[in-house]
C-alpha cells in the first residue's frame, strides 16, 4: 500500500510528450470545489502523469447530497461512475444498496494489491469497515470538528487571545464579554447537527441512537434528546436569543463570516484549514472542540466527517485493476501527507501522520494536530465509534429544522428534540422495513 509518489514523477518524466497506448479510464465523481476541488485535481493529475495504464476522470457532481443522488440516479439508467465519493452520514445508505457497490477489500483482492486495512487510523477506519473489520469503502476525506479562534477580534475587545477555551463554560463567559464590548458576532458554526449533536453526543460519552448508534443494527432509534444534548441545545439557544450566537446556515454558510474577520469564535471541521489560512487576513487559532465540564466520561472523543470513496458495481475487471491501483495512490503515505497538511483533514493512516510529525509540520503550524489528538485521546466507545444510521441526510434535514426554531425562540430545546426524535424515528423504521 505504500507507494513512493517519487517513482510516479519519474514515470512520468520518463513519458515525456511522446504518445502512448490507449489508456483504461476510470470515473471518479466528487463533491468538492474550491481550494479542495483544486487539490483533488492535483491528485488525479499527479496519478495520471505518474504512469501510463490508466485516466481518471473527475467530475464534480455537486455538494455532498447532490453526488450521492446523483450516483444513485446513474446507476439506475447503468451509468455509475467508478469511484463516488459518499459523505459519512450515506454510508448505511450504501450499504444497504444491494447489488450497486462493489466493497473496497473485494476490489483489492481481486486485484492482488497489496492492501493492509490495519494501516489506516482506528476512528476511522471502523466507520467504514463491517464488525469483522473487512473494509467497504476507502477513507479519503475524513475531518473532526473544532473551535477556531480569530485572535485579533479577541484582542480588539480586549480580551486575551490566549484564554482558555476548553469548556463551554469558558466559551460562555468569553461570549458575553464579546457582546459587551460590542462584537456584532461572537459566535457562528458550521454544519450544527454534526456539530452540536453528533459530536457533542460522542464528545461527552451518551448515546446519539440505540444499538451503539446504529452499528448493531437498523432497529435502532434516536436518543438525541437526552439531558446532556438538552442542556447544550438550550444554552446555544439562550446565547442566539442574546445575540451571543448568530446562526448562518445548514451548511458552512458561517465560514465566510469567520474568513472575512467577522466572528470572533467558530465552530467548524478541521478541514476549514484550506480555507481559512488562504483567505484571512487575520491571526488565528485551531483549538479542541469544547465540552461541558461536569459531565462524567468527558472529553471522550469527537467522531469524522467528511467522506469516503465507494466503489460502483457494473464494470471490468480491467477497470477495477485501475481502482485499485487509483485508491491505493491516494492512500499512499506521501499523498496522504501533503493532503492532511494542504487541507486540516485528518491522516487517514498511521503513517502518513508519523511522516507528517517527523517533517515538523506540526511545530511550524501550531495547532494543525489538535484534531488528531482530539480524535486518537481515547479509545472510542460504542457511543464515540461513529454513527451509522439509514435516511441519516433526511434526517438531518429535521435536527436542522427543529434546531432552527430553537434559535428562532419558537421552541424550547427539550420540545425541539424530542419532536426531532419522533419524526427521524419514523424515517428510521421505513429505512428498516425497505433493509428487510
Amino acid at each position: 500500500m505504500k507507494l513512493n509518489t517519487s517513482i510516479y514523477a519519474m514515470a512520468a518524466m520518463a513519458l515525456g510528450t511522446g504518445s502512448v497506448a490507449a489508456q483504461t479510464e476510470i470515473d471518479f465523481w466528487h463533491a468538492f470545489t474550491g481550494r479542495l476541488g483544486e487539490l483533488v485535481a492535483e491528485q488525479v493529475q499527479t496519478f495520471n502523469d505518474g504512469q501510463d495504464a490508466y485516466t481518471v476522470n473527475a467530475s464534480h457532481k455537486g455538494n455532498y447530497s447532490e453526488t450521492l443522488n446523483a450516483g444513485i440516479a446513474a446507476f439506475r439508467a447503468g451509468e455509475q461512475p467508478h469511484i463516488l465519493m459518499v459523505f459519512e452520514v450515506g454510508t448505511a445508505t450504501m450499504m444497504g444498496a444491494e447489488g450497486a457497490i462493489k466493497p473496497v477489500y473485494e476490489v483489492m483482492e481481486e486485484a492482488g494489491a497489496d492492501f493492509d486495512s490495519d494501516a489506516y487510523i482506528g476512528s476511522v477506519k471502523g466507520y467504514y469497515t463491517t464488525a469483522d473489520g473487512r473494509m467497504l469503502s476507502l477513507p479519503f476525506n475524513s475531518s473532526t470538528p473544532v473551535l477556531w479562534v480569530n485572535r485579533d477580534k479577541l484582542e480588539e475587545a480586549g480580551i486575551d487571545p490566549n484564554v482558555d477555551l476548553s469548556t463551554w463554560q469558558q466559551v460562555g463567559e468569553v461570549l458575553d464579554q464579546l457582546a459587551e464590548a460590542g462584537v456584532d458576532c461572537p459566535m457562528t458554526t458550521a454544519w450544527q447537527s454534526w456539530i452540536h449533536l453528533e459530536n457533542l453526543s460522542a464528545y461527552h460519552d451518551v448515546p446519539f441512537a440505540t444499538r451503539d448508534n446504529g452499528f448493531g443494527g437498523t432497529d435502532t432509534e434516536l436518543s438525541l434528546n437526552g439531558p446532556v444534548q438538552v442542556q447544550h441545545i438550550e444554552q446555544m439557544g439562550q446565547w442566539a436569543q442574546d445575540g451571543k450566537f448568530v446562526y448562518a446556515g445548514r451548511r458552512n454558510e458561517g465560514g465566510a463570516n469567520f474568513r472575512a474577520g467577522e466572528c470572533a469564535l467558530f465552530t467548524e471541521s478541521s478541514a476549514g484549514y484550506a480555507g481559512i489560512k488562504s483567505e484571512a487576513e487575520f491571526a488565528f487559532d485551531v483549538r479542541p472542540l469544547p465540552y461541558w465540564d461536569g459531565v462524567d466520561g468527558a472529553p471522550r472523543n469527537t467522531i469524522i466527517g467528511g467522506a469516503s470513496l465507494w466503489v460502483m458495481e457494473g464494470h471490468e475487471a480491467e477497470e477495477y485493476a485501475g481502482v485499485a491501483e487509483f485508491l491505493n495512490f491516494l492512500s499512499s503515505s506521501d499523498i496522504q501527507a501533503k493532503w492532511h497538511q494542504d487541507t486540516g483533514y485528518l491522516p487517514i493512516t498511521s503513517a502518513a501522520g508519523d511522516a507528517t510529525r517527523e517533517a515538523g509540520f506540526y511545530d511550524e503550524n501550531p495547532g494543525t494536530d489538535v484534531a488528531v489528538k482530539q480524535m486518537t485521546m481515547n479509545e472510542p466507545t460504542a457511543n464515540s465509534k461513529g454513527l451509522r444510521l439509514g435516511s441519516f441526510d433526511q434526517i438531518r434535514g429535521i435536527i436542522d429544522e427543529e434546531l432552527e426554531a430553537v434559535w428562532a425562540g419558537d421552541k424550547t430545546a427539550q420540545e425541539a428534540l424530542d419532536s426531532a426524535k419522533e419524526r427521524g424515528d419514523q424515517l428510521l423504521r421505513r429505512f428498516e422495513q425497505a433493509s428487510r
